[in-house]
């Protein structure tokens, strides 16, 4: 049993533990902030995702950075980072890898396993949409999965592993768009909008110097996941838990409810559970041990966003997602 010394003594660890990583993961926002400017909202969700251990789905036009802040974090945090570029003609063997066959001695054939891109820390799926739905299929099934299996045989991915794919939104032309089934799989949808004018005047004065900012390791892949176990431990009030429910259910169309005939499909469990281990990752970024309604509010729209679909009449009366959810989530603001 317990005493009440023990139970003392394990809380001001967790709080020593806590405050000593939030204070890591400050200085890694702030290493990040040295390089990609004008997107704090972006680098706070990407770190959100990676804390929360998920992956995300990053929509931007191109020329924001979003492959610069993939390369960044992987310095920062102290993970692998790899990048390929998503192709009508990729297969899923260029990303999962594939044996060939060698004779390491006279007479005797074996089959080695070559290891693809996918077997890093954190891994950028270029313009994801453009490959085909088998090898998008092979990718997706990694990220849920946390292995691959080629030729009959299981191979574990590394650990931590996560997946930061980019969309363009505005051109699809040659895409496969990926169905709700497998976009419900990333745990946020993070919009990388224009910088402001001041961002954008800092960027040209330090990317076209004769000396460009880097970043430097703060974190390493262990630390990162003692931090992703610390998130799942941070408290949840009653209070904060019972507003991810009612925002959640409220974003489904269900019959005689106010979005029956705005929605075709709203958000399921798994939206849920993301927005739980998202406000919690949040709160832990921010410096805080347990996370408010703010949070709640903050992350509903790259959390839900790709987990539903406005109907055509909705569509045509001028009706966006973004304004769907601000509305539900004007009560905890």
């Amino acid at each position: 049993m317990t005493s009440t010394a023990d139970t003392l003594d394990i809380t001001a660890s967790f709080v020593s533990l806590a405050e000593e990583s939030a204070e890591k993961l400050a200085t890694a926002r702030t290493e990040i902030g040295r390089v990609i400017f004008g997107q704090e909202k972006v680098v706070e969700q990407a770190l959100v995702t990676v804390l929360s251990g998920g992956h995300a789905l990053l929509v931007g036009v191109p020329g924001l950075a979003k492959t610069k802040l993939v390369d960044t974090m992987g310095r920062v945090l102290g993970l692998d980072a790899r990048r390929v570029q998503f192709t009508p003609d990729l297969m899923p063997s260029d990303i999962l890898g594939t044996e060939i066959l060698e004779e390491p001695t006279p007479g005797q054939r074996a089959f080695r396993f070559i290891k693809g891109p996918v077997f890093s820390e954190l891994l950028m799926a270029d313009e994801i949409n453009r490959a085909s739905p088998r090898t998008q299929s092979a990718l997706l099934q990694a990220m849920q999965e946390g292995f691959v299996s080629v030729a009959g045989q299981r191979h574990d991915l590394p650990k931590p592993f996560h997946v930061l794919a980019t969309q363009n939104p505005i051109e699809q032309e040659g895409t496969y768009p990926l169905p709700e089934a497998q976009l419900d799989r990333f745990l946020l949808q993070i919009d990388v909008l224009y910088p402001d004018r001041d961002a954008e005047k800092r960027m040209l004065l330090d990317t076209t110097g004769a000396e460009e900012a880097g970043a430097r390791a703060v974190l390493t892949a262990a630390e990162v996941m003692a931090a992703q176990r610390l998130v799942r431990r941070l408290p949840v009030g009653e209070a904060v838990m019972e507003a991810i429910l009612d925002l959640v259910r409220s974003a489904r169309p269900e019959p005689g409810s106010a979005l029956a005939e705005k929605l075709v499909w709203g958000p399921g469990p798994r939206a849920s559970q993301a927005l739980m281990l998202a406000i919690r990752a949040r709160a832990l970024l921010q410096g805080r041990l347990s996370p408010s309604l703010d949070d709640v509010a903050a992350l509903a729209e790259p959390v839900l966003k790709h987990r539903m679909a406005l109907s055509f009449a909705a569509r045509a009366s001028g009706e966006t997602l973004t304004g769907i959810i601000s509305g539900l989530t004007s009560r905890f603001r």
